[in-house]
């Protein structure tokens, strides 16, 4: 799935937030979203994700021949004008996305339903993640509420996968892990991109995590991306270690 920005525009107040001409995500990238705190990054994801109405401009998604024939969409379409790209989508910003009444377990037999999945193909699926989760999720009979920070994050994590989006979006999806768990993750974001041909951003404050995965990385500063950067070859660390200086 393609995605394409065009004229996107949101402030709050006196500050803008996002002011993005034109930009286009590639069907099948993996694009890392860097910048300092307030550069827009979440507000850009939110855009994207219609939470916030845009003062102007569009968020489009393009589906490939492919998916057109396989029946998912015919055609573009605008974010903001239809909710039928819920249906191949998968998110997680914070955990305000998640029913923090349920257990995990619950939680995702309920993911499992609304996207028609049968409860033997959920817990197939759920396997792949059991290093990940680290035996501190599944089956520990604690509703989401009362889950670690860490733990919060890898049931929304494992949830928006769970949905087998052709797009995923995941806002800071290193923090609040251990070590352990963020190359986990790392893996399991490659593995799916790999398998599934899926378009998949990832926002981060770690330049080192953002760099090991994501061949193209977009560089924002108040708002607007100053930097496309391509990381087919890891080249780009160098560059952001330079303009962070870190």
């Amino acid at each position: 799935m393609k995605i394409q920005i065009e004229n996107l525009k949101k402030s709050f107040g006196e500050k803008i937030a996002v002011d993005i001409e034109q930009y286009e995500i590639k069907d099948g990238e993996m694009l890392g979203l860097v910048g300092n705190n307030g550069a827009g990054k979440s507000t850009l994801f939110r855009l994207m994700l219609d939470l916030v109405k845009a003062d102007g401009g569009r968020v489009l998604m393009h589906p490939s021949v492919e998916e057109q024939n396989q029946g998912i969409v015919k055609g573009s379409v605008d974010v903001a004008q239809t909710e039928d790209w819920k249906d191949w989508t998968g998110a997680f910003v914070d955990e305000s996305f998640l029913i923090d009444y349920l257990t995990p377990d619950e939680y995702f037999q309920f993911i499992g339903r609304i996207s028609g999945r049968k409860q033997e193909d959920v817990d197939a699926f759920l396997q792949d993640f059991e290093q990940f989760m680290a035996g501190e999720v599944v089956g520990q009979k604690k509703l989401i509420r009362n889950l670690s920070a860490g733990n919060k994050q890898k049931v929304g994590i494992v949830a928006a996968m769970l949905l087998q989006p052709k797009v995923l979006i995941l806002d800071e999806p290193f923090n609040f892990l251990d070590p352990s768990s963020q190359s986990a993750i790392k893996r399991l974001l490659v593995d799916y991109n790999k398998k599934t041909g899926a378009t998949i951003l990832v926002s981060s404050h770690n330049l080192q995590h953002t760099v090991d995965i994501c061949p193209r990385i977009a560089l924002l500063e108040h708002g607007v991306i100053i930097r496309d950067i391509d990381n087919t070859d890891r080249q780009a660390a160098t560059e952001l270690e330079n303009y962070f200086e870190v």
